[in-house]
């Protein structure tokens, strides 16, 4: 096993990539059968992508390497590696993986299912919060400082942004929107009417840069009908509700966002592409698909009198055979209306 932290200054000469090199081709020597590398925070190391290269090439092994910064596991990796890697993408816990990480929290292990998905939607799914006592004030403070690093380490300085505040509007903005259709016209009018002008082309290049950073999730609007993808009116989800509520707040009356903003992560997770959907004059919360399969869903609170002919109809007309659900928080669940069905969402999230 090689080990190294680049955080320490105990590995300092080996972010030489020549050392680096040299030190990992001495340990695999005596190694004994296939190499295991892994290397955390790869970007340290300058010019690390001729380590990598090299050493695939000397050495029965395989290679992980890992980074905070998104653009190196991204783009830069077709350059670097000339397309000779698997790229994973790694999330906030899952609900499921939540409740495990709870079981190690004093304050959190006698809680019931629905409590825990209360806390959950609140403080979101970084592993940090259960190493910590149970308050609200803690779990929020190292929230936003968390949001504050990613936002000064990997958008602000990487993209040299200079005027901070504007990022900062469109941030939030970004945040208070989850779960409504909007464009880059619509933030850049927004912030015109607050007497701050920001262009469209600006506002999208500080998108770019969020996204890159995986602060945010955009989603694509695709025409059903006529099978393309559209170029406005797009969504955008946070990559962890936790650091939107550290930010601006919790409020109840956001409950519709948030609950597609979970839904929407579960799909990622279990290796969905996801779109939004536009059918006609309908609108459908989310297209998934997987290969040959294909999943609609629609996302709502509660189901009333009121607003089930509203979440079902948009799916009846749909003319194929693939699924279709409604997910909600309602408690009975089973509900079929012409061959779609009703999910709890605590269900359908523990359904692996």
């Amino acid at each position: 096993m090689f080990f190294a932290n680049f955080e320490s200054l105990q590995y300092e000469d080996l972010k030489d990539y020549k050392t680096l090199y040299q030190a990992i081709i001495t340990a695999s020597k005596a190694a004994k059968g296939k190499v295991y590398l892994f290397i955390d925070e790869i970007q340290e190391v300058p010019s690390w992508e001729r380590v990598i290269n090299s050493v695939r090439v000397d050495c029965d092994c395989d290679i992980y390497i890992t980074g905070s910064n998104a653009r190196l596991l991204s783009g830069e990796l077709a350059t670097l590696l000339s397309g000779r890697y698997v790229e994973i993408s790694v999330y906030p816990l899952s609900f499921c993986e939540y409740l495990e990480f709870a079981k190690t929290n004093d304050d959190e292990a006698g809680l019931s299912t629905e409590q825990h998905f209360s806390n959950f939607l609140r403080y979101g799914g970084l592993p940090g919060i259960h190493e910590m006592k149970w308050d609200d004030a803690v779990l929020l403070r190292y929230l936003l400082d968390m949001f504050n690093t990613v936002l000064l380490k990997d958008v602000i300085k990487r993209n040299k942004i200079r005027d901070i505040d504007l990022l900062e509007k469109v941030v939030l903005y970004l945040m208070d929107n989850i779960g409504n259709t909007f464009s880059a016209k619509t933030i850049s009018d927004f912030l015109k009417n607050q007497g701050r002008k920001l262009s469209t082309e600006t506002v999208y290049t500080y998108i770019k840069a969020l996204e890159s950073a995986f602060l945010i999730h955009k989603v694509p609007r695709f025409d059903i009908k006529g099978k393309r993808l559209l170029e406005t009116q797009e969504k955008y989800f946070v990559s962890d509700l936790g650091l939107r509520h550290a930010t601006r707040g919790y409020r109840d009356n956001d409950i519709g966002g948030m609950l597609e903003n979970v839904v929407f992560l579960e799909l990622l997770r279990r290796g969905w592409t996801v779109n939004i959907g536009k059918q006609g004059s309908y609108e459908i919360d989310f297209i998934a698909t997987h290969t040959d399969e294909r999943l609609y869903a629609q996302v709502c609170y509660i189901l009333t009198k009121d607003n089930t002919q509203r979440e079902f109809e948009p799916l009846e007309a749909i003319d194929d055979n693939y699924e279709k659900v409604v997910i909600s928080t309602d408690s009975l669940t089973g509900f079929n209306r012409n061959g779609i069905k009703q999910r709890n969402i605590i269900e359908f999230l523990l359904d692996t």
